[in-house]
């Protein structure tokens, strides 16, 4: 009987310790999902702001979202697009870089979203395109290394717009965002969740390494030259 009740005893022991460190592993996995979150936010929060509080700055920089068809921005894309179209008819910016993918001759966002603001009576020769902002951070890093951007407004839905500032910063941009509210469909919830992944990637790589975009290329004056223009 005292063989049967050690035994017992043992095997608590043993069911106990298996819980606790399925317990502390569940705690670590949440930390490392959760730490660099809260350190986004705390990197960008002062840095946020509304269209109507922006303040004066060289150039704004929105980010792509996507296409409905060839040539036409999603609605999410859109309401960015309009944003920054405030901004430069207020005259609070003196230039729009658009950013975003056109890795398939099939697939061009930043025509697409510079046709969107000529349309709307923005001067082309005001906009100027990156075709290679594949993600966040090689938007961020492609304006500083090769627009040559060192202030922006960063124009972003409202659940991204605090990754958008704190990678545009590291990137050497001093930057002010403005997230673009949206109604709570499908693919705002899809894009809230995926938000705690991105805020991993900004923290634990592209702010810690500081990697090369996907492609570089030469350097582009024309945003360096605005820039240049409202410092005097």
């Amino acid at each position: 009987m005292r063989v049967g009740v050690g035994g017992w005893l043992r095997a608590l022991r043993r069911e106990r310790r298996a819980q606790r460190r399925v317990f502390q592993l569940i705690t670590v996995l949440a930390l490392a999902g959760l730490v660099p979150t809260a350190v986004v936010w705390f990197q960008s929060s002062w840095r946020l702001r509304t269209v109507a509080d922006a303040p004066a700055e060289p150039v704004v920089v929105v980010f792509g979202a996507g296409l409905d068809a060839p040539g036409k921005p999603s609605p999410y894309l859109a309401h960015r697009l309009d944003a920054a179209l405030v901004l430069y008819r207020e005259g609070r910016v003196r230039a729009v870089l658009v950013s975003g993918d056109n890795g398939r001759a099939t697939y061009d966002e930043p025509d697409a979203m510079r046709d969107y603001l000529v349309a709307r009576g923005v001067p082309a020769a005001v906009v100027v395109r990156d075709y290679a902002g594949f993600n966040t951070w090689d938007s961020c890093s492609r304006a500083h290394r090769i627009f040559g951007v060192t202030r922006a407004i960063l124009v972003n839905q409202e659940y991204a717009i605090r990754r958008a500032v704190s990678l545009c910063e590291t990137a050497g941009i001093d930057s002010y965002g403005i997230g673009v509210q949206e109604w709570h469909d499908q693919t705002w919830d899809y894009g809230a969740v995926r938000e705690i992944a991105s805020a991993d990637k900004a923290v634990l790589i592209d702010e810690l390494f500081h990697p090369d975009p996907h492609l570089l290329g030469p350097k582009v004056s024309t945003l360096a030259s605005l820039e240049a223009a409202a410092a005097r």
